[in-house]
């Protein structure tokens, strides 16, 4: 991968540098906030690991220019600001995730390259259709039919719909429905994603040969083809 490292205190950014050019990653540096928005609107970087108390501008500022220009390289906010406001405000900015100091490196090094994995910004938001096997989904229209059938959701269905289909074939938490569903950023200790998942599975696999939602025990939900 090639890294954009945002770190204005010299030992963290070393220790961060060092490691990823030990693994074998091209590493750039940059130690104030205009230095950052400067080298990340060059084209190239896989991932950014930008530090949200920079001199110049605040790493929040950043991650907003980078957004409001239409950049979707992923984005991780390093802080020692570790409240659930706090990483909140960073991921509505547009950060992609959030690593609280002092955190290990293997960490560090494992969310980079889950990051690096994840389709940009900018392609979800062009994306206007969802297909999984036979089943489709138009965002503009806010259809779904499988095998040609239409299939009538409510608009939380559907929204759950979404992100099960985006994230075909993964496991999807619970936690993380709450969080893009519902927008909870805590466990309201209802069933609310179990009585969600049982109609949202009744309309899309009554009647057809073979289900598609499955619950993974333990785990959460994958939709597949």
């Amino acid at each position: 991968m090639k890294v954009l490292v945002v770190e204005d205190d010299p030992r963290i950014a070393d220790y961060v540098c060092d490691g990823l050019r030990q693994q074998g990653h091209v590493v750039d540096h940059a130690g104030n906030g205009r230095d950052a928005l400067f080298l990340a609107l060059e084209p190239g970087h896989d991932v950014l690991v930008i530090d949200r108390m920079l001199p110049g501008m605040d790493g929040l500022a950043v991650v907003r220019a980078l957004r409001g220009s239409g950049s979707g390289v992923p984005i991780l906010l390093l802080t020692a600001l570790g409240g659930i406001d706090d990483r909140v405000e960073g991921l509505n900015a547009g950060a992609d995730d959030y690593l609280v100091k002092p955190f290990a490196f293997s960490e560090l090094s494992a969310r980079l390259a889950a990051l690096a994995r994840r389709p940009a910004i900018s392609a979800q938001q062009e994306q206007t259709a969802l297909k999984v096997g036979e089943l489709n989904l138009d965002l503009l229209r806010r259809t779904v039919a499988r095998e040609g059938r239409p299939i009538e959701l409510q608009p939380r269905e559907f929204r759950l719909l979404e992100v099960l289909m985006r994230h075909a074939g993964e496991v999807v938490t619970r936690t993380m429905l709450l969080e893009q569903v519902w927008e909870f950023h805590f466990d309201p200790r209802t069933n609310i994603v179990e009585t969600h998942i049982s109609r949202l599975r009744g309309k899309i696999d009554r009647g057809f040969d073979s289900p598609m939602l499955h619950t993974v025990r333990g785990a959460g939900y994958s939709l597949r083809g």
